[in-house]
């Protein structure tokens, strides 16, 4: 099944020698890391086992919203709200970005309630975010045939394209010297004394002084091949994207039975706000334990799925040498078959709810495999057992919007800069410490 068409981008052809830095994986996160670490003069090799941004950076619904995270990411996103309005500017290139808001709606009371109540959140942030009527909410949408209770609406949110978005954040960081290599799988890193002093890539080998895994959903089994236990798991989601027609909301909305956002050519693109399938895995035993609680929080919205999956990954080798093609050469581009079903769903309820959308029709279906955490918050951290190796993964679907902060806040920790938030709820350690492993209300 085709993915999405993802501006096409041209890695370098000659491996640097030597570097800075090598961040591993060519996603938003990874591309942002990159761009930081080049803009404080650092010398850095971006490698992508594929192409640039072409896993679920270029699959997600393309949000960038604060509304209904989960507390523990609040200030990191607040200054990602801060650097996406200039990203434009700074990389001479388009990322679609448009600050239109995004709206969750209240089918119950109680949801009115929720969400008010998640507003605290917000305070001290001088953002603006206020609860809807449902007559406020229907003159912002014209045509909606919603019955809901009430709304939360924050005008500061908005949308871009993640079509566009990593490869315009890789050219800036090539333009500011970064190495970007594609097609250029990292089998492993290499350790002096314990640190890291190298890659090994299937196009050779890079000497660095550190190296940052960004690699979505392939952190887990690269992180284990080091001897580090990662855990995660993958989701997939389904999305739907409409051709260009008239008559749509212009901001984004979340409810029940369906999620929108007006696409930069005058489609949608068109998901289910509620469900994603998990196939059952290998990984779903080897980190049973860690997941129980999410799996507890959020059962309402897994569908869980036997079949091939589990054969299929029981199959892929968790250990290789370096001499060794890895697993990530023989998948270059994870590029799962959409539900159909959940899709057909998720746009029947939109049509009810709005009308206008019995003209839209459909260009493409594609789905995507988030990399999810046990807590649902990424890691953002120094891996402290192996100095100079650096962690940013797990980003449970929410990691698009983040993505440029998240990829500043790697920079300052990797140059030792004062962070530009309290990282201590993206450590790595949190999973091994014996810290308690919790989910947080949001979204």
């Amino acid at each position: 099944m085709p993915g999405p068409f993802v501006v096409p981008f041209h890695g370098d052809t000659d491996l640097p020698e030597k570097v800075d830095v090598v961040v591993i994986g060519g996603g938003i996160i990874g591309a942002s890391t990159a761009l930081e670490l080049a803009e404080r003069g650092l010398k850095v090799a971006l490698c992508e086992k594929g192409g640039i941004g072409h896993e679920q950076s270029s699959r997600n619904w393309g949000w960038v919203r604060i509304t209904r995270r989960d507390p523990r990411e609040v200030p990191l996103m607040a200054e990602a709200l801060r650097i996406w309005p200039g990203l434009n500017e700074k990389l001479g290139r388009d990322v679609g970005y448009n600050r239109a808001g995004i709206t969750f709606t209240c089918l119950t009371e109680k949801e009115v309630e929720d969400n008010r109540s998640w507003m605290k959140n917000l305070e001290g942030y001088q953002i603006d975010t206020r609860m809807l009527t449902p007559e406020q909410f229907a003159a912002m949408n014209p045509g909606s045939r919603l019955d809901i209770k009430g709304a939360l609406f924050t005008s500061v949110d908005g949308r871009a394209e993640p079509q566009r978005a990593a490869p315009a954040i890789a050219e800036g960081a090539r333009d500011r010297g970064a190495h970007v290599l594609t097609e250029c799988a990292v089998r492993g890193i290499d350790l002096k004394a314990g640190k890291v002093c190298g890659v090994f890539t299937e196009r050779g080998y890079i000497a660095c002084d550190a190296a940052v895994l960004a690699g979505g959903a392939w952190s887990s089994l690269f992180a284990g091949n080091a001897g580090i236990r990662l855990p995660q798991l993958k989701v997939i989601n389904s999305v739907v994207r409409t051709k260009p027609f008239e008559g749509g909301p212009e901001s984004a909305i979340w409810t029940n039975g369906f999620a929108i956002r007006k696409r930069q050519d005058g489609g949608y693109t068109v998901a289910n706000g509620l469900e994603n399938i998990v196939d059952v895995v290998p990984d779903s035993f080897r980190f049973l334990r860690d997941f129980l609680p999410a799996l507890g929080a959020e059962w309402r919205s897994l569908i869980l799925r036997g079949g091939m999956a589990f054969v299929d990954e029981m199959r892929i080798p968790r250990r290789w040498k370096m001499d060794e093609a890895s697993p990530f050469e023989y998948c270059r581009v994870l590029d799962p078959k959409p539900s159909f079903d959940l899709q057909d769903k998720a746009l029947a309820n939109l049509r009810k709810a709005f009308p206008a959308f019995e003209k839209a029709e459909v260009a493409q279906r594609w789905a995507g495999k988030i990399d999810v955490t046990p807590d649902a918050v990424p890691v953002i951290s120094p891996v402290e057992q192996t100095p100079g190796f650096y962690i940013a993964t797990g980003f449970s679907g929410h990691g698009f919007g983040i993505g440029p902060a998240a990829g500043r806040l790697m920079a300052d920790l990797v140059t030792g800069a004062p962070p530009l938030v309290d990282p201590h709820d993206f450590r790595f350690s949190r999973f091994s410490d014996g810290s308690k492993i919790s989910i947080i209300s949001g979204f």
